[in-house]
């Protein structure tokens, strides 16, 4: 609940208290934060010496876990965003 009220915090923060001329260098940083956290995710679980043993134990059950959302996700956002970027492309949507 905690990270979902922080997200929260920062989209508000970035909708009103950033200014626009900042949107750029706000997605430079969002991408190298991205990275930096995803980078340090893998160095903490590579440090694990038993980590392939526990890889394997988590079973099927738990790639279902997580395939499942992911192709949701993917089957999901692709083809809203192709809709709405093909909206605004053609000066439908809002600018």
């Amino acid at each position: 609940m905690d990270v979902i009220v922080i997200m929260c915090i920062g989209v508000l923060a970035g909708k009103f208290l950033l200014p626009r001329n900042l949107n750029r260098w706000n997605q430079i940083l969002q991408v190298v934060c991205t990275l930096l956290l995803i980078f340090s995710m893998g160095v903490m679980l590579g440090s694990r010496e038993n980590f392939l043993e526990e890889l394997s134990a988590l079973g099927i059950q738990s790639v279902i876990f997580f395939l499942l959302p992911s192709v949701g996700s993917v089957l999901l956002v692709y083809p809203l965003t192709r809709h709405f970027l093909e909206h605004k492309k053609d000066g439908k949507g809002k600018k």
